[in-house]
């Protein structure tokens, strides 16, 4: 790998992919054994998949990239920058990190470094004891309520934790999931798989997806108008032409199918758009502040939670692998109209939070400045699925074989694993095998990967190893 094709990887550019012609494919429209619809983490890993069992396909994507919410920017910043999923949890068994050094990009385990900041000081001993308690409780109660039968939203599990509510409720919600947690199904957030481990890409966790489509043949900026299942052959509509295919593996967010962004005939079945409605997409963006010299003092990689009384608030990352870019996550309602009013307003937000906490003087520090704005991408329309109170079981719904020929891949639909980049991965290759088996191929079933067990929440600079989905912004 050498650095021309690295910087190609990272921008999305096609010219180093291998022709379609040249592996027997269908370069544009024709009849292949399988179609994937999108070519996010999930629909690359449905590629791959079929790929290795020998049967054509035809890996179609809206965008001029690959990636989804998953890409990586380094024209703005001349540094990697993460504009969505960044963590690679769960690092001895997720499938994307051999992939990523087998390219020859960097790992390393993430940071347990975090700071919690009172106004302008940083916290001190007693205060981070106190919020680590507060936070303790506030998780223990929301997993011991996911685990009743009768599912409550998260917000209503939590105890009174006095002055520290606002903050715990970020945490736990907007900053985590992109959504409040009365939005937050507590069965769904029970289920969710321990994240108290994760690990980093150097060169960004949007450039292993972008080195892995190298090799494959994706038709780019051709997006899927309507899908017509009811025949012998599954009828996909595009610009270039009709694509004809025995099975397809759908990739598309749930926002994106809830939305109307493509026509099905037949009709989706009324639980499948009911289960696209309820697991609907939070609002979770990043902007990206560079902060030449270090004026913060923080540490490579140091998560700062600030102490706050509303959701109008931030999380912060510093010091991003090392470099000058500093990432603030905003997340839920508050997010959501930030984001709505516009990149001037968000990075106006950033600069007034950290003006507040580490004085005026901040700002002649800050140089460049991007927000991203994913509830505005009509391809994705948002961040993660999180299933409302009561619908965590759509999950497993949505993930269903329709008529053994159509196959829902995505984030959305792990059980577990729901929000992360190896969770939709590992989505897209069990529909792919699904799709391989309704085709009469014999694909060996293979065993689930162990989960750990829970453990209670520690946010800050502790011995104990902090779990959960709380562990750190979830930009997956």
């Amino acid at each position: 790998m050498n650095r021309r094709n690295f910087l190609i990887a990272l921008g999305g550019m096609t010219a180093l992919t291998t022709p379609a012609r040249a592996q027997g494919l269908v370069p544009a429209s024709g009849e292949v054994d399988v179609a994937i619809v999108g070519a996010g983490a999930a629909g690359l890993a449905a590629a791959r998949r079929v790929a290795a069992f020998g049967r054509s396909y035809a890996l179609i994507e809206a965008l001029d990239r690959v990636g989804g919410r998953a890409v990586t920017d380094v024209g703005r910043f001349d540094v990697p920058f993460d504009l969505g999923a960044h963590w690679l949890y769960a690092p001895r068994t997720n499938p994307l990190i051999p992939l990523a050094r087998t390219n020859g990009l960097d790992i390393y385990p993430a940071t347990r470094t975090q700071r919690l900041r009172l106004s302008a000081r940083d916290a001190g001993a007693a205060d981070a004891e106190a919020f680590a308690i507060a936070l303790s409780r506030a998780n223990r109660a929301i997993v011991t309520a996911g685990e009743q039968r009768t599912d409550v939203a998260a917000a209503r599990a939590m105890a009174d934790l006095g002055e520290w509510q606002a903050t715990v409720a970020f945490r736990l919600g907007p900053a985590t999931f992109g959504k409040d947690l009365d939005e937050v199904s507590a069965a769904d957030y029970a289920r969710a798989e321990e994240r108290a481990e994760a690990a980093v890409c150097r060169q960004g966790a949007g450039a292993i997806l972008a080195l892995t489509a190298l090799t494959l043949p994706v038709q780019h900026s051709t997006p899927v108008t309507e899908i017509e299942w009811g025949g012998k052959l599954i009828t996909l509509a595009t610009p270039r032409g009709p694509i004809r295919a025995r099975a397809v593996v759908l990739t598309v967010s749930t926002a994106a199918l809830a939305g109307g962004a493509i026509r099905f005939k037949p009709a989706l079945p009324a639980a499948v758009a009911a289960a696209c409605q309820k697991l609907a997409l939070g609002s979770l963006n990043q902007v990206g502040i560079e902060l030449a010299g270090n004026p913060l003092r923080l540490r490579d990689d140091e998560l700062v939670t600030f102490k706050t009384a509303s959701a109008d608030t931030m999380a912060l990352l510093g010091r991003v692998s090392g470099t000058d870019l500093a990432v603030a996550t905003l997340g839920g309602k508050a997010g959501r109209e930030l984001e709505q009013a516009g990149e001037a307003a968000m990075v106006a937000f950033v600069t007034e939070q950290l003006t507040a906490h580490y004085g005026a003087d901040i700002r002649t520090a800050i140089g460049r400045s991007f927000a991203t704005r994913w509830g505005a991408a009509p391809t994705i329309l948002g961040a993660m699925s999180v299933a409302a109170p009561g619908a965590q079981p759509m999950r497993r719904q949505l993930g269903q074989p329709l008529d053994n020929r159509l196959f829902i891949a995505g984030e959305a639909t792990h059980e577990t694993a729901w929000g992360t980049l190896h969770g939709a991965w590992l989505s897209g290759e069990r529909a792919a095998e699904q799709a391989l088996r309704a085709l009469g191929v014999a694909v060996p079933t293979t065993a689930p990967a162990p989960t750990l067990p829970r453990q209670p929440a520690q946010p800050l600079q502790r011995k104990r190893r902090q779990p959960r989905p709380s562990d750190m912004p979830a930009r997956d």
